[in-house]
């Protein structure tokens, strides 16, 4: 290959993608797995599903690519136009392919469905490409070169290309990119902001070598730190690695929860199993959001009783047992409300731990006193309970976003 050319491009092909009808996470996806094995992604780029545009993306990725990812444009229908372009660009002309056109019938034998003529022409490919069997459909990959350029064609159904990615593109293409080792992680952080985060740690930050890179990643109520270390040998950037992350745990010890993209809320299921504990929520801005990330973990039955939703006053009133001259002399979004929200759900349940939410989301509600974005957070156990304020802002997902995430990391603190 030229040594000019270097790394890798994803092209997404499907005007659904532009208009915004879908979310491009096959792009994403590649890239994750790509970036796992250490092959280098140079851009991701979404186009048309036009002639024009498939040919126009192919001539500037052969001129610095080294391997380009197609998805997208193969399936059975009128639209799909890709073979009809790949073939101009790559002087082919579309053959009957035996080995597809048996796969094809057969597929549609299993499942007891007729098969059309649509389909039959998923078997009609160029005639100078490399068939990739594609063991969960019906669309073959396509594999090419030009110009020292290697070129994959995959389907842009998720299952079809992931399977075509792991079992093909991945293994056979790993030798072609000669990069030195790497060794990465990411570091999980709660409790404090990106740019407060930054401040924090840039001393850490300032004295990293050339060959170690940071990126934060932040979403709200968590920053994720991604470390990447590039060295001769993986035993050396592993070792780099894991000294950068024992000199980042002295400095924010308290706002590290975990690594890799390990949810809180598998962070809390850990916590609350090896100490024998159980939890229950009472929810009113949240509206039950807590109660579903603990339970989306396989084996919170084990220490989740139960959540009580109480947007209304009234159902904390006639549920949660709370005084109604509470919630007027004080408000439903204070201190004294999370506090009694949080103690009488704990109490209801019979639970070790509980933690409660009261607050304003979104766009309408707030007052001078209490704007938009005012949320108070409260934690019972046996030995005490408390409430803290938060002020978010003023827009509702975010809002409800910060609350939950800021509420499991009081969880996982108090745990």
């Amino acid at each position: 290959m030229s040594k000019a050319k270097k790394g890798i491009d994803i092209i997404s092909i499907g005007d659904e993608l532009l208009i915004g009808q879908v979310i491009n996470t096959n792009a994403s996806w590649m890239a994750e797995k790509l970036n796992n094995k250490a092959l280098p992604v140079n851009r991701i780029i979404a186009i048309a599903d036009t002639s024009v545009a498939i040919i126009e993306a192919l001539h500037n990725s052969i001129n610095s690519a080294k391997l380009v990812l197609i998805t997208g444009g193969l399936g059975p229908t009128k639209d799909d136009l890709t073979k009809a372009t790949i073939c101009d660009f790559f002087d082919s002309k579309l053959v009957l392919n035996q080995k597809v056109k048996d796969h094809v019938e057969e597929f549609f034998a299993k499942r007891g469905r007729k098969l059309t003529e649509s389909n039959r022409q998923q078997a009609m490919l160029p005639n100078n490409c490399e068939i990739i069997t594609n063991s969960q459909g019906t669309a073959p990959g396509m594999y090419f070169i030009k110009n020292e350029t290697h070129f994959v064609f995959m389907p842009g159904v998720p299952f079809e290309m992931k399977s075509i990615m792991t079992e093909w593109v991945i293994p056979y293409f790993s030798e072609f990119c000669n990069i030195k080792a790497r060794a990465q992680k990411t570091v999980m952080t709660s409790g404090m902001g990106e740019s407060f985060l930054a401040d924090k740690i840039s001393h850490w930050e300032d004295v990293l070598p050339e060959n170690t890179k940071l990126a934060y990643l932040p979403s709200p109520g968590k920053v994720r730190l991604r470390l990447h270390v590039e060295s001769e040998n993986k035993e050396s950037a592993e070792k780099q690695l894991e000294q950068h992350i024992q000199d980042l745990n002295l400095i924010i010890p308290e706002l590290i929860y975990g690594y890799d993209d390990e949810p809180l809320e598998a962070v809390i299921g850990k916590l609350l199993k090896e100490k024998g504990k159980t939890i229950a929520t009472a929810e009113s801005c949240t509206g039950g959001m807590i109660a579903e990330k603990i339970t989306s973990i396989a084996g919170s039955s084990n220490y989740f009783k139960g959540s009580i939703v109480a947007y209304a006053n009234e159902i904390k009133s006639n549920l949660l047992n709370i005084d109604m001259a509470i919630i007027d002399e004080h408000g439903a979004v204070s201190e004294e409300v999370a506090c009694l929200m949080a103690n009488n759900v704990r109490e209801i349940m019979q639970t070790d731990i509980a933690v409660s939410t009261t607050g304003i989301a979104g766009p309408d509600g707030g007052t001078d006193e209490k704007p938009v974005g005012t949320v108070w957070i409260g934690i019972a156990t046996k030995e005490r309970v408390f409430a803290k304020k938060y002020q978010f802002g003023n827009q509702r997902e975010r809002n409800t976003n910060w609350t939950l995430q800021t509420a499991l990391n009081m969880l996982r603190k108090e745990l």
